[in-house]
């Protein structure tokens, strides 16, 4: 018996979906060997999981739904910061910086929901005043962004590295923002900013979940367009398949990567600030808490598709929040989520092998493909 690895001519969509489908559930599999190895019961855990992220049906029946609207407010950076990364991974331009890029945009916003009053940009409607916010927002975050693609353009330097390390930079100047430079004189000492005036807050739907929700459909509405519909779209994705062509084709290749690193960071940015306008209504800590990173995951798991990073988002942020409930109830740490996710990734990207490739056991005269 001997194994023979062929390249697919071409993988159906058929294939696609049973390969991430058989991908996910060895995952499950994966995470619950692990907690069999710790001694928690896997069934169990799952449970406590899914019950932390959409509730129970007694909370449903009564009306609450607390758990879905908690995993939504979790899903909405989620959403923006994968579209983020998604749009400059299409292009083959990699952004592990929307971590930082969300922590810029969150200065920028908050830096004009704090001072705006006292130069006169102040409204009275508080839609103008979000509008402003997030524009403030998107340009931090975009600026943010633009210094490594100038130094690919110009230099060569390696993106991965300058947006890694500009996400330190941001993360530190940011702490120092909500612990010195713009700390609130009134906080008793706390670190974080002072409170938002209340035209500057995204208005509730239920419960925690706010306006932010919508703004992250419509950017996610924008970016299909974008990629699938304009002609900027067509050159984003002519440059990611294949370099040589888009040169050939006469596509300015750098003049698209600081345009699309521009617009990948201002994504990021306005996630940053959705997320102080909606939820902490201040600069304070934990803002920071991995949605930067995350969202490479969430991006990849959806092959760069805008639609299915909306989807897989809201899964990836049920996941937290189930880790949370785990925390809770059975004293596990939260980190078995994030087990969870990389062992997600790990296996869709190794299921990658079976679309690519077709593997043939040859048993004597005989042989079965796979």
């Amino acid at each position: 018996m001997k194994f023979s690895v062929e390249p697919r001519i071409e993988a159906t969509s058929s294939l696609r979906f049973v390969v991430m489908c058989t991908s996910i559930l060895c995952a499950f599999m994966f995470g619950g060997l692990i907690m069999a190895i710790v001694g928690v019961d896997p069934v169990d855990t799952y449970v406590a999981m899914l019950e932390g992220a959409i509730g129970r049906s007694e909370d449903w029946n009564d009306g609450q739904f607390y758990s879905i609207t908690e995993t939504l407010v979790k899903a909405i950076p989620l959403m923006i910061t994968s579209l983020a990364v998604g749009v400059a991974f299409k292009m083959l331009f990699w952004n592990i910086g929307a971590e930082g890029q969300l922590v810029a945009g969150a200065m920028a916003g908050s830096g004009v929901a704090l001072f705006a009053k006292d130069y006169g940009l102040q409204s009275t409607y508080a839609v103008i005043n979000i509008v402003l916010m997030c524009i403030a927002g998107v340009m931090g975050g975009g600026l943010w962004a633009i210094v490594p693609a100038f130094l690919k353009t110009k230099f060569k330097v390696n993106e991965i590295i300058t947006t890694l390390m500009f996400n330190y930079v941001a993360i530190l100047w940011y702490q120092y923002l909500f612990n010195v430079a713009w700390k609130d004189p009134d906080g008793m000492g706390f670190p974080g900013t002072a409170k938002f005036d209340g035209i500057w807050i995204l208005g509730r739907i239920s419960g925690r979940l706010h306006w932010g929700l919508g703004i992250a459909l419509v950017s996610g509405l924008l970016v299909w367009i974008i990629l699938d519909m304009s002609k900027w779209g067509y050159e984003i994705r002519v440059i990611g398949q294949n370099l040589k062509a888009a040169l050939y084709g006469g596509i300015d290749v750098n003049r698209n990567v600081l345009r699309v690193m521009l617009f990948s960071g201002g994504l990021a940015g306005l996630a940053g600030t959705v997320e102080v306008s909606g939820v902490s209504y201040s600069l304070q800590e934990g803002l920071n808490v991995g949605y930067g990173y995350t969202a490479i995951i969430v991006s990849w798991l959806s092959r760069l598709n805008p639609i299915a990073i909306m989807i897989v988002s809201v899964v990836f942020a049920g996941i937290m929040v189930g880790g949370d409930q785990i925390q809770m109830t059975m004293g596990l740490p939260s980190s078995v989520a994030y087990v969870l996710q990389g062992a997600m990734l790990f296996f869709v990207l190794g299921g990658e092998f079976f679309v690519r490739y077709r593997m043939t056991i040859i048993i004597g005269q005989r042989h079965a493909d796979s």
